[in-house]
């Protein structure tokens, strides 16, 4: 089950206690996202990106404006919204098993099957690491079990912020092909932050450009491609390059705003 995210005039601003000041992060974005849609956020560091997740997810509270889940105004955390981060937040006292197990009875209030925890470890490719621990795990392998346990409470909007961002290039992109397996087998709807051009392009429906602070959306843009989605073809080279041009345009444009 997925469903759909709406952002409605929607700004925030925060305090910053050493100049007495206030900072704003956001200013009147506007987006909607339909259910089951796979969609990136994507911009430089400080633009709000994260910020607007953590609205979506519950953790913040907008200034002016509103964010809505199926219609709903957000009001706090639900676990109907999954959320990832760049480090993998599993329990270290935990092996894999028991990371996915204790996600399951906190959603459900009761202890999982076996054969149901057996299954997110199959998908996510762990069955033979089930009984270690994250530390045992390669940088790879733990966000992977991140990504299993987020997903098996089944959350209708999976919000990932920057979850592969501390990997290296090459299990970067081997992970990439592991969280579009993912999409493509459950149809949450996915909303990711993101920094990297080639992998908004190569993962998503829809590209949003944010322009730097205050956080705006510069551009949305549709990715035409068909999946799976080959980095050399022209209209990929094509479209990074349309976007490294936009984002260059935009970031001489950049100033912070105090208020």
């Amino acid at each position: 089950m997925s469903a759909s995210v709406e952002i409605k005039s929607l700004s925030k601003v925060f305090a910053r206690q050493e100049t007495n000041g206030t900072l704003q992060a956001l200013d009147n974005i506007n987006l909607s996202v339909p259910a089951g849609e796979f969609i990136t956020l994507l911009g430089a560091s400080g633009c709000g990106k994260s910020t607007l997740l953590r609205i979506i997810a519950g953790l913040e509270v907008p200034t002016f404006g509103e964010a809505l889940f199926n219609g709903e105004g957000i009001r706090g955390t639900d676990s109907k919204r999954g959320l990832v981060f760049q480090e993998h937040t599993l329990f270290n006292w935990l092996t894999v098993r028991g990371n996915i197990e204790f996600a399951l009875k906190s959603a459900r209030r009761h202890a999982a099957k076996k054969s149901e925890v057996d299954s997110w470890l199959e998908l996510a490719g762990l069955s033979e690491f089930a009984n270690n621990f994250p530390h045992q795990l390669s940088g790879g392998m733990r966000q992977r079990a991140a990504l299993v346990r987020a997903l098996s409470v089944s959350p209708e909007v999976l919000l990932l912020d920057e979850p592969l961002g501390a990997l290296d290039s090459f299990t970067r992109m081997s992970l990439q092909d592991e969280l579009m397996r993912l999409w493509q087998e459950r149809r949450n709807t996915m909303i990711m932050v993101t920094h990297d051009i080639d992998e908004a392009i190569y993962l998503s429906q829809r590209i949003v450009v944010m322009s730097p602070r205050p956080g705006r959306i510069a551009k949305v843009l549709e990715v035409p491609m068909s999946y799976p989605r080959n980095r050399a073809a022209d209209d990929y080279t094509a479209l990074r390059t349309q976007i490294l041009k936009f984002m260059d345009f935009a970031r001489d444009e950049q100033e912070e705003y105090i208020i």
